[in-house]
């Protein structure tokens, strides 16, 4: 098996993630995150809006709808730049991005190298949903990206809050895209979650381009202070062809994959595009001088750091899978076990120790098996420490610490564990 077939079969086996609606022969391009899963995105994003949200007095945050009037997407250029290049085999009528010459060519040796392609064109990425209870229904769009809420809330944000420029508005939640070729675990799927920060400034090239310069060194830091290895991460900037159509600037931050250098961040000078395009304006309150404010955008992918923050822990040793994965962002803190099962006196005090950490962390409970296999299945799904009640907590109330990464052991006082954990998470 390569990499990434054991990163897959893991993430089933262990409730990371399984394919969307499996019973029923899946859907290409969703997936369902499991109970470790769950955990572990709604980690990264706590912990994302903890450092670009509750850290900062000058970011506030948004929740916007899934589905907005279509005239948004009429304005921001979705309805006719938000598109790919399609080209369909004549042969047995697939169709792929017209983008991806690897795909291509793997696609022609199922027609050993003779596949006919036809004319490229564009598709538009937009998911159509029809609203209403009569015919005919309202045409609308699920998102392509979460953009476009911050930017039509942006005087309801300025109106009913306290910031002004500069300022950002953050925002986590679900686009989707009617992608052409879903693939690659998770990174290209249909139904995807961003976390965004917008962030506006004053309509000047040295203000904007300082700005941009800070957040793609914010953001690339932020990545490998959560675990994932500098040697892994890159900066590779759009050439102006391959820009979006509201970038004047555009960096993307790549992970070194199983499959390749691929970009799960992206930070953007989007310009005066998308509030002029809304017909939006901002009155600086102390100077009364009227402006379209700028913006630089950091955009990343929770599913594609989710996967990439994976991929990066994952460690096969001699006897153990393990995933290193930061303590902050673990699925579980802490695993509590009795040392033997079938020990009552031992079974109830380690139980007494899990509820009393349960108040403060996310603890797993297990009493199967032998303590070594006990340590391994909680090493192979990221919990950075076990926490063992053997015979001598029965008599001087202290507990056996097990780090994940160095397997090594410590004697802790169960009157100090929460505040061993609670040092250790700082």
């Amino acid at each position: 098996m390569d990499v990434m077939e054991k990163i897959v079969s893991l993430c089933k086996r262990r409730g990371f993630i399984y394919p969307g609606s499996e019973i029923y022969g899946g859907l290409t391009g969703f997936w369902d995150y499991g109970p470790l899963g769950v955990e572990l995105k709604n980690n990264i994003k706590r912990q994302w809006w903890k450092d670009m949200v509750y850290s900062r007095d000058d970011v506030v945050g948004i929740d916007a709808a899934i589905i907005m009037n279509p005239e948004v997407w009429k304005a921001s250029g979705h309805l006719e730049a938000f598109t790919d290049p399609l080209v369909e085999c004549k042969a047995c009528h697939k169709r792929f991005r017209a983008d991806q010459p690897e795909v291509l060519k793997k696609h022609e040796t199922e027609h050993h190298g003779k596949a006919d392609w036809t004319k490229q064109v564009t598709f538009n990425l937009m998911t159509e949903v029809f609203l209403g209870v009569t015919e005919p229904k309202q045409k609308a769009y699920l998102r392509g990206e979460i953009t476009q809420g911050v930017f039509v809330n942006f005087q309801n944000v300025i109106n009913s809050s306290r910031v002004k420029i500069p300022f950002g508005i953050a925002q986590i939640g679900k686009a989707f895209r009617n992608e052409i070729t879903p693939g690659n675990f998770t990174f290209r799927s249909r139904e995807f979650e961003q976390m965004e920060l917008e962030y506006f400034v004053k309509p000047s090239d040295d203000d904007s381009l300082a700005t941009f310069e800070s957040l793609k060194e914010m953001r690339i830091n932020w990545y490998s202070g959560l675990g994932i290895s500098t040697k892994n991460l890159r900066f590779r900037d759009h050439e102006p062809e391959e820009r979006a159509h509201y970038a004047r600037q555009a960096t993307d931050i790549e992970y070194n994959s199983p499959f390749g250098w691929k970009e799960f961040e992206g930070i953007h000078h989007r310009g005066d595009w998308d509030l002029s395009r809304h017909k939006l304006s901002y009155k600086d309150p102390e100077s009364g001088e009227n402006y379209t404010p700028w913006v630089i955008e950091t955009s990343g992918g929770v599913d594609r750091a989710t996967l990439f923050f994976i991929i990066d822990s994952f460690r096969e040793e001699e006897k153990r899978v393990v995933l290193k994965l930061d303590s902050k962002i673990a699925p579980y803190k802490v695993a509590v076990f009795p040392l033997l099962a079938n020990k009552d006196k031992l079974v109830d005090k380690a139980r007494g120790i899990y509820e009393l950490l349960k108040r403060d962390f996310v603890v797993a409970w297990d009493t199967r098996g032998n303590i070594g296999k006990r340590y391994f299945a909680q090493d192979e799904i990221g919990t950075p420490w076990c926490v063992t009640a053997d015979f001598e907590t029965l008599d001087k109330d202290s507990v056996t610490v097990r780090d994940r990464d160095t397997a090594t052991q410590e004697r802790v006082s169960i009157d100090k564990l929460s505040d061993y954990f609670h040092n250790k998470l700082v």
